[in-house]
């Protein structure tokens, strides 16, 4: 068989299988550290005398800028090489990753912190390109959905790895001198076992046909994207939504978000098309995913608290009852393509989202003595529902794009994702903090007058310092019958709050299973016998794209391809 008739004769790269599990090992990494560091910020906050604040953002520096880059990375993708583009990206990641281990400030951790942002956003979409273009369209949903179910299972597997580091920290404290390094040094090795699997299997791909490098739009949208995604989490911090270090910036991003997408429509070297969002399918299917991830960041958010602090769990015991969202989500998203065969994208995409606004619903009845495994199965319903949403829906918009713009479409997926992602812990978390604040402030009045006032002021906003307080307190011998009653009121005004937020997440997740289920179109997925119509536009870039391959065959090879094996 010629080495390039994978891109005419429609079973895809020979090799395809052995390409998705190098950037699914790839991906994993660089997913999975966000929820690895969540577990570690009591350690770092300890180690490096970091104040709130700071550990906020070290945090929200990386998803600060994987956010705003995204897009760019996409489009140089398409344009320089997604593999080199890729390749690039791991690289950054990992040193940027080993610098973070050995922080010595917390400000030097939020800096390396956002370089890892700057890695991470190349790997994201350049993974969705290449297996886009490598899987040809029948196969596509199956490819695409253990890519989802990874990106699925990274959020879950975060907290487990994370709570195994920290409870073993003894290498990790002979190589970087502290506990927690660990939880950034394990990228490194990740990162070059893929670095040598991407050398070996997966191929060079971009657009054949390049146009000029879109400077202005590429520079609006970093810029509009950085505004936005700044104020949203600010909104975090200041727990107002109309706090001038919040309104400006939002209204700021907006702006020039607006102006970017005026620029692309008038731009006769766009880097994104903004005629998709005139596709019905790619609108409602990434409004789908856009709700979906804010609902999943809102509840990973929230239930770590409930868990480790009025469950009273180990790191280790936290993380692992995550596990069933990713059984869910890595048996539902492989599997989901079967499925959309049989019934179609919009009842899968349907009854995924009802799965996870169940699942939510169940987690209104959750109390401190709720049996945990009543927890645990609403956290595999979850995880299993959102494999059925998210899987389908990404191939819903891949097969929308032309191979050629394979990566800056799955940039924008993944940045519109992203920012649905940092709205719900916004949201959800200045959601949580004030409502928790005006449930606890009476029964804070009972603490003892000797109690600094910062501290009162601290255990308003967060129930780990409400905690915090209390275990000093009873270190220090103040009577169990006047400390005890105040822990109680805590726990349930933390559980009242956080069954607000559930609230908010379960309406979000309704609205996107309404959206999906009247206004997705009846889409067929392709299917291995369909052919490409001869005059196709497409078929005009799967042959122009076989020709920049046979070329780069001959150069590898040095044997030419027969003309008539390019076509």
């Amino acid at each position: 068989m010629s080495p390039d008739s994978w891109m005419t004769n429609g079973e895809g790269h020979p090799r395809r299988w052995a390409i998705l599990g190098v950037l699914v090992v790839s991906l994993l990494i660089v997913v999975l550290d966000n929820t690895v560091l969540n577990i570690a910020l009591p350690t770092i906050q300890r180690d490096l005398e970091a104040s709130a604040g700071e550990l906020v953002w070290a945090v929200d520096s990386y998803i600060l800028v994987f956010a705003a880059l995204l897009f760019t990375w996409g489009v140089l993708g398409d344009r320089y090489g997604r593999k080199r583009v890729l390749v690039i990206g791991l690289v950054i990641f990992a040193v940027a990753s080993a610098a973070c281990a050995f922080a010595a400030t917390p400000l030097m951790l939020i800096g390396f912190r956002a370089v890892m942002g700057v890695g991470g956003a190349a790997v994201l979409p350049t993974t969705l390109a290449i297996i886009t273009v490598v899987f040809p369209p029948h196969e596509r949903g199956k490819a695409i959905g253990a890519w989802a179910g990874s990106v699925g299972a990274a959020v879950a597997l975060g907290p487990v790895l994370g709570g195994l580091l920290l409870e073993n920290p003894q290498w990790s404290s002979w190589i970087t001198g502290n506990d927690w390094g660990a939880v950034f040094l394990i990228n490194v090795p990740i990162v070059l076992i893929g670095l040598v699997g991407i050398w070996r299997v997966v191929p060079e791909t971009r657009n054949p046909h390049p146009q000029r490098l879109d400077i202005v739009g590429l520079v609006l949208s970093i810029v509009g994207l950085t505004l936005l995604i700044y104020g949203i989490i600010d909104a975090s911090q200041t727990l107002s939504w109309v706090a001038p270090s919040v309104v400006l910036p939002i209204i700021a991003g907006i702006v020039v978000l607006a102006v970017f997408l005026w620029v692309e429509a008038r731009s006769d070297h766009k880097s994104f098309d903004v005629s998709l969002f005139k596709n019905r399918g790619y609108a409602v299917s990434l409004a789908a995913v856009t709700f979906a991830f804010f609902a999943l960041s809102g509840i990973t958010f929230t239930l770590p608290f409930y868990l480790q602090i009025l469950r009273g769990y180990t790191t280790l015991t936290a993380g692992l009852c995550f596990l069933p969202f990713a059984i869910g989500q890595i048996i539902a998203a492989p599997r989901s393509a079967k499925m959309v065969l049989r019934f179609g994208y919009r009842r899968v995409m349907t009854v995924g989202l009802i799965l996870v606004a169940a699942a939510m619903a169940s987690l209104f009845f959750v109390e401190l003595d709720t049996p945990l495994w009543i927890v645990l199965v609403g956290f595999f319903v979850f995880g299993f529902g959102m494999g059925n949403v998210i899987a389908p829906a990404s191939t819903v918009m891949q097969n929308v794009l032309p191979l050629a713009r394979a990566g800056a479409g799955s940039a924008v997926q993944n940045t519109v994702r992203q920012v649905g992602g940092a709205l719900g812990v916004a949201i959800i978390g200045t959601v949580l903090a004030t409502q928790y604040a005006s449930r606890i402030a009476s029964d804070l009045n009972r603490l003892p007058p000797d109690v600094p006032q910062e501290a009162k002021e601290a255990a308003a906003n967060s129930i780990i310092a409400t905690d915090q307080v209390l275990t000093s307190l009873e270190t220090a011998g103040a009577p169990a019958d006047v400390i005890e009653p105040i822990r109680v009121s805590a726990f349930e005004a933390f559980l009242s709050a956080s069954h607000t937020t559930y609230l908010v997440s379960l309406t979000i997740v309704l609205i996107a299973a309404a959206i999906v289920g009247f206004g997705l179109p009846n889409i067929s997925p392709p299917r291995k016998e369909a052919l490409v119509p001869p005059d196709s536009p497409v078929d005009d870039l799967v042959r122009a794209e076989q020709e920049r391959y046979a070329h780069e065959v001959a150069e590898e090879t040095g044997e030419d391809m027969p003309p008539d094996r390019r076509s």
